[in-house]
This record gives structure tokens, sequence and C-alpha cells, in this order.
């Protein structure tokens, strides 16, 4: 199982949201940077990188930063937040993104996950699955939809993603432990690669989900605060 630290970007700095409010940021770092290259020398597997402003704004915000830490790292990077049409995909794909991270497109433009994918392999596709009480939000985590978490998981499977990301917004940034049901059912159920996201509040929590099947885990909060240590997480599913 892959430890995938997080770096969530937010008027140029480090920040992690509470629950996904936007008006409960902690701001960890001022230098983005230094802070990716900390994760990848303390033995991150790779990069989750959202650009939340790019998320709310529906294109990408943070294109130099993002550039900059791609062109740096070693380890491979994930890119989301305000990937809704092919151009802005393949934009980060050639700028050495390793993956994209889609969500709202999912929802709502569901052909252009489906000619990313074509285009570019499947491998390099992550559809991120955020939920409120089992639905999928968009826009950021702004928005309610009418679609649930295995329903959206099941139509991606269907235009050929191999890899999702679910997050359960009430847990993230609580430290109050990860959704170890739904994501052991999607890891079970839909026959597709899971990165887990949100909760994680100690290594016992990465052991847990050691047993559900998921292929990664998302490590945010926890890290910044030193609920957990990187090199331990790792050590812990190595």
């Amino acid at each position: 199982m892959e430890i995938i630290p997080a770096i969530d970007l937010k008027d140029g700095r480090c920040v992690r949201l509470f629950q996904g409010d936007f008006a409960q940021e902690t701001v960890f770092s001022e230098d983005p940077l230094a802070t990716a290259l900390c994760w990848q020398e303390q033995g991150g597997h790779r990069l989750h990188l959202v650009d939340l402003d790019g998320a709310v704004q529906g294109k990408p915000a943070h294109l130099e930063i993002i550039s900059a830490i791609v062109g740096a790292l070693e380890i491979p990077v994930q890119i989301g937040g305000g990937i809704r049409d092919l151009n802005a995909a393949e934009s980060w794909l050639s700028a050495g993104a390793d993956r994209v991270v889609i969500g709202t497109a999912a929802v709502r433009d569901p052909d252009m996950v489906r000619e990313v994918c074509r285009k570019h392999g499947s491998h390099r596709v992550v559809v991120s699955v955020d939920a409120k009480d089992g639905m999928v939000a968009l826009q950021g985590w702004t928005e309610a939809s009418t679609t649930t978490v295995l329903e959206l998981a099941g139509q991606m499977a269907e235009i050929g993603v191999e890899r999702l990301l679910y997050t359960d917004i009430a847990r993230d940034g609580a430290l109050t432990g990860p959704d170890v049901a739904t994501n052991t059912q999607l890891a079970r159920e839909t026959g597709l690669a899971i990165q887990a996201s949100g909760g994680v509040a100690s290594v016992d929590n990465v052991k847990e989900l050691l047993n559900t099947g998921v292929e990664g885990v998302i490590i945010g909060r926890a890290l910044y605060t030193g609920a957990v240590s990187l090199p331990e997480a790792v050590a812990a599913v190595a």
C-alpha cells in the first residue's frame, strides 16, 4: 500500500481545511516546494497535490508553483483541482504529472474523462469521489449532487477508469479516523484501485486500511501536526 502525503495549495501556501470548509483553513507552510521536498525525503511514495483555488474557479490557479514542484521531485505526482476539460488535464500531464485527479467533471462531463483515458491511458487518471452523507460533492466540495458514491464508481468503471480516490468530507482534516467500511466496500465491490483519504490520525489508522484492500492512503493534516510520522507510516506498510 502506498503512503501518499498531500499538499493543498491556497493563495500560494500549504493549507489544510476542516471538512472541506474554505472558512476553516490552517496555514502550515509558506513554501510548498520545500514541503514537497521534505515529504519526498521522508519516504513518501508519491505526492498528492491539490489546487484548491483551481477547484473553486474551475481552472488551474497555481501553474507556476505546481510546475516547479513537479520539476523538482523524483517521486511521481498526481494533481487535482479545477481539471474540468481535456486541455487542463493535458497541460498537467505535459508538465510532468504522473496522474491527473478529476472530480467534478466525472459527474458533469464523463465523456471528458473517457477521452483522457483513451488518449493518455487509464493508468494516468484518478477519479476523485468526495462524499457528504454518501452523496458525491462537486465544485471543490461546495455543491451537492444526486449521485451516490457507488453509482459514480460503477459509471467510471464502465468508461474505463481504473482508479478512484475516495474522501469522506466529514472526516477530512478532522483526525477522527478513516472510513474503513466504505473503503472496504469500494475496494471489494468495484474492481477498481482505491486511494483512501480523510480522517487518518495515527499509524494505527494506516494499519487498519491495510486490511481494506485499498491501493494507497493519502495523509494530510496528521503529517503537518506531527500526529503521524511519515517514515513510521511508510515502515508500517513495507
